[in-house]
């Protein structure tokens, strides 16, 4: 287990220190400077894919150490005995020493106990069964005393109360005065689990996990198929809290609840699960089945069974797991008592022949016999001195049964159907058999009900696997597992006599996987192979697109590349969730739900994935790995918010998407943007660049990077605004376009979205698409609200023109503003609604307000109708301010809360060959907005111009 950890240890993060704690940052906190408070739970956050810290999906709750920080392992008396003498187990972490005894060192060292309940978490779920092994502990930066504590997980809840119990136990080794964890609710809460309160005990806690563990868990054979999955590299999606999983992604993939699949017909399930309907179907294909009739009461059971002849088996007629089958029955008492205990399950009954022989079960997968199991009724054998109950109690304590299907093996429980079976030889719990008397206590040989599996597959006689095949083709079932009575598996029952009691839809592959005796199967790898034929596609290609400013245009002009090439493409982004140029959901879609969502619908053939920052923060991205990834470029926005506080920790969450680019994927990153750049150490598959600056323009890396055969796509000086667009690979150049033909551009002038195409035109070609198509699709691409909403979108129907765009940080400001003044000379005045949403800093919203005034002549601030935290305002004032720092005019300021009001406001105060520039927060509504406006009827022109700045007027006296 401890060989892979990787931990705080690993780091170098917790070293113990004669004079104080040496942080992460290399600074030193002082003894003295210590918290009086106990260890608290600060948050907790549960990763589902790849993220900050591991391509592992992971749980991770802050911890505050508080007076314990200054309390490492080695200073706390009798601590690292009194652990291990708990969890034995932790003797074999390796943690950062990759060897067993490795974590045991840390400890007697000196570790913290953040450190410390990263890995009990670990243990206690590997006491359950679960198999995770990975961990990390990190000190928050600028929070001394403060971790993040880290640890992989295979079952949400499970991981989480693991967690919780973790820093209970902990919490408990600890001398009193330095008890009290607080916040463990903020980990996970149930007031009903007696484990989570008072005093730690272990079994309890151990009890406690193996219950949530248990009702949470995928079963035995949907667990098997998911881990042969996972083996072929084929992405799992749990789709419920039950067992339907879908394997594969979009259109290639496939479902599956235990081991019923996609392939599996419903009217076949509905067959197999009659039994009667079954045996006739059966009977019509010429295979050996029992004589029987279905009955509704027990007069006529009697009378079935005196007609058949005796033995009989009565059993209901829809039931499963051997619940309510009474076998070997040779008196109408017999029937008439079994008639009641199947009719507790079933209105009707069916009466038939008894077979004579042993119980084997048969799995046939795909036409083929893929495992053979005889199956034994549960049962122990006498040593004439203990009752059988106490011999049960003895079979019980075999590690290998457990509760349900959650072991090997499940234990046998002493009920009143076991008694009514010893009962009919005689005896009863309390009875002593004699030294080898075997005692059989059901009558049916469900591992369900405590039987045992012994391996057959080598030994079934062709004849009967032939039986077999023939069976499941009739019922039409892909996976069926076939009741075989014979008295030898290695003679043809054409011979001996025997024959098929049941064809079961949704067979178990328990007894398969992991027989009593004999050889374990695979059983999960011919079903797979069945669903995902070797080389099958199993996954749709994902792109992913993430970054500052830029990530929405280039998103969809990817997309609008990629159908253009005649694929249904599933889009993500701020403004929603679209199949194929339909928006199924309307929402700020850059998230890892909403990749899901994409993932999980069944038409898409490809993923195009905005991917922001704050799903990456809060559980990491929706998707296992991607084709593409590309970064736009790194910005200072959204800092100071989730420990992100510069502009090296904002690149660090964005690398996370080239990160995860598989080995013969492509990372995309923007040349003329260092912080992208220096990404390029961290990104997977192969690297592509994208710059603005070609020609003598170019920089030497990119130079070098190209010479030497990598992949760019570079904006190369040519005819025309905006230059060429060149295709750079393996020592080749394509001529792709000029910039000005992509109508988004603005004839080349609107660079940002030259920028944008450039990344556009890298991942489809990365992705394979054909230049031709990659022209064409461009060359069609525009601004127009269809096609990219809040995307520079352009009206001119009232006179004066009108953009719309989503400029809400500095960056994006500042690309458009660039736009802006280009087009300045055809246009008399500017005027700008601006705004910036209430999560950024002060000075970001100071910054704002003066860039602003570089290009317009008349600003109207607004705030985002959620103000994030900021009082009603309090935006607008620091917008202000920062426009007023720079000089500009009060009097050409005006201030408006709501955003239909201060667009109001711009429409109403514009003119003919004016340019309003609206930056609005609600897309659509304001889009609408715009539409619905009218012209007051005064004329225009007798708006006066008293606030115009002396340009402004200059240009309205020559219109």
């Amino acid at each position: 287990m401890g060989d892979d950890l990787q931990s705080l240890a690993g780091s170098g993060e917790a070293v113990v220190l004669q004079q104080g704690h040496k942080q992460k940052d290399d600074t030193y906190r002082s003894p003295g400077e210590a918290s009086t408070s106990p260890m608290n739970v600060v948050e907790r956050g549960v990763y589902r894919g790849a993220h900050l810290y591991s391509l592992t999906p992971m749980i991770r709750f802050k911890l505050d150490l508080g007076a314990l920080e200054q309390w490492p392992s080695n200073l706390l008396p009798g601590f690292t005995e009194r652990l291990l003498a708990f969890l034995p187990g932790l003797h074999q972490h390796g943690c950062s020493f990759h060897e067993p005894g490795g974590f045991v060192r840390r400890l007697e060292e000196g570790t913290w106990l953040g450190h410390v309940a990263e890995h009990v978490a670990i243990e206690l779920q590997s006491l359950t069964g679960i198999r995770v092994t990975r961990g990390k502990t990190r000190s928050v930066r600028g929070e001394p005393g403060v971790y993040n504590v880290m640890y992989s997980y295979q079952e949400e809840d499970t991981g989480l109360l693991a967690g919780r119990l973790a820093l209970q136990l902990v919490d408990s080794l600890l001398p009193p005065e330095l008890q009290g964890v607080r916040g463990l609710d903020r980990i996970y809460r149930d007031e009903d689990e007696p484990a989570l309160q008072g005093g730690f005990d272990l079994q309890s806690a151990l009890k406690a996990l193996k219950y949530v563990h248990r009702r949470k868990a995928l079963g035995p054979t949907t667990q098997s198929l998911v881990l042969e999955a996972e083996r072929r590299g084929i992405p799992v999606i749990r789709l419920d809290d039950q067992s339907l999983v879908q394997l594969g992604t979009g259109r290639h993939q496939k479902r599956i609840r235990a081991s019923i699949t996609s392939l599996t017909p419903s009217i076949s399930t509905d067959a197999a699960s009659d039994k009667n309907l079954t045996k006739a179907i059966l009977s019509d294909a010429g295979l050996p089945v029992p004589r029987g009739d279905v009955v509704r009461s027990a007069v006529d059971a009697v009378r079935a069974a005196e007609r058949i002849g005796y033995p009989v088996v009565v059993k209901p007629l829809d039931g499963n797991h051997g619940r309510g089958v009474s076998i070997d029955l040779t008196t109408p008492e017999a029937v008439t008592q079994a008639f009641e205990e199947a009719a507790r399950h079933s209105r009707r009954v069916i009466v038939e022949s008894c077979f004579t022989g042993r119980d084997h079960r048969i799995l046939v997968v795909n036409g083929e016999v893929v495992a053979v199991a005889e199956r034994v009724p549960a049962h122990v054998v006498g040593d004439g001195r203990r009752s059988i109950a106490a011999l049960v109690e003895e079979v019980n304590q075999d590690p290998r049964r457990g509760e349900g299907h959650e072991n090997v093996m499940t234990r046998i429980t002493v009920g009143d159907h076991a008694c009514g079976v010893l009962a009919k030889a005689g005896l009863t719990p309390g009875s002593v058999p004699e030294l080898g008397q075997v005692v059989y206590l059901c009558d049916t040989a469900n591992l369900s009900t405590g039987g045992t599996a012994v391996d057959r597959t080598d030994d079934i006689h062709p004849d009967n696997a032939l039986i077999a095949r023939r069976a499941a083709r009739a019922i039409g079932l892909d996976v069926a597992g076939i009741d075989f009575i014979a008295p030898d598996i290695t003679r043809s029952v054409r011979e001996t006599g025997g024959g098929i009691i049941e064809v079961n839809a949704a067979p178990g592959f328990r007894m398969h996987l992991q027989p009593s005796e004999g050889r374990p199967r695979n059983v999960a790898r011919p079903v797979v192979d069945m669903l995902f034929p070797r080389g099958a596609p199993t996954r749709i290609p994902v792109l992913a697109i993430t970054g500052t400013n830029g990530k929405s245009t280039t998103a969809r002009m990817v997309g609008h590349i990629l159908r253009a090439n005649g694929l249904n493409v599933g889009l993500t982004s701020t403004t929603g969730i679209y199949v194929n140029g339909d928006r199924i959901v309307e929402a700020d879609a850059s998230g890892p739900w909403s990749a899901r969502v994409i993932l999980k619908d069944p038409t898409v053939d490809v993923a195009v994935l905005e991917t922001a920052r704050g799903g990456i923060l809060r559980e990491g991205l929706g998707f296992t790995e991607c084709d593409v990834g590309l970064v736009t470029n790194i910005q200072p926005d959204h800092l100071g918010l989730k420990g992100i506080d510069t502009i090296e920790d904002l690149a660090w969450v964005k690398s996370v998407v080239v990160e995860a680019v598989h080995r013969n994927g492509t990372s995309i990153l923007n040349a003329d943007d260092p912080m992208t750049v220096g990404m390029r150490r961290r990104a997977g598959g192969r690297i592509g660049y994208f710059s603005l600056r070609g020609g003598a323009d170019m920089p030497d890396f990119l130079r070098e990077h190209i010479e030497d055969g990598g992949f760019a796509v570079v904006r190369e000086p040519g005819r025309g605004n905006g230059g060429e667009i060149v295709i750079h690979e393996d020592g080749d150049s394509i001529q792709l376009m000029r910039a000005s033909e992509i109508p988004a551009t603005l004839d080349g002038l609107a660079e940002f979205n030259v920028q944008n195409a450039l990344g556009a035109v890298a991942m489809a070609y990365a992705q394979g698409v054909p230049v031709n198509i990659i022209r064409m699709a461009l060359s069609t691409y525009t601004t127009s609200f269809e096609h990219s909403p809040g995307r520079l979108n352009v009206f001119d129907g009232h006179g004066f023109r009108v953009i719309l765009d989503y400029a809400h940080n500095p960056a994006g400001l500042q690309a458009l503003g660039d736009l802006i003044l280009k087009m300045r000379p055809r246009h008399r005045r500017v005027i700008g609604m601006i705004n910036i949403p209430g999560d950024r800093r002060d000075d970001d919203m100071r910054e704002m307000g003066a860039l602003a005034t570089r290009y317009f002549d008349e600003i109207i601030f607004r705030e985002d109708p959620a103000r994030r935290g900021r009082r009603p305002g309090e935006i607008v004032a620091l917008l202000a301010e920062g426009a007023l720092s720079a000089g500009f005019p009060e009097q050409r300021i005006s201030r408006i809360l709501e955003e239909d009001e201060a667009a109001e406001l711009c429409l109403r105060m514009a003119q003919p060959g004016d340019l309003v520039v609206l930056t609005p927060t609600d897309v659509e509504a304001m889009w609408q907005q715009v539409l619905d406006f009218r012209i007051p009827p005064t004329s225009r022109f007798e708006v006066e111009i008293d606030r115009a700045d002396e340009q402004s007027a200059s240009w309205k006296r020559s219109a």
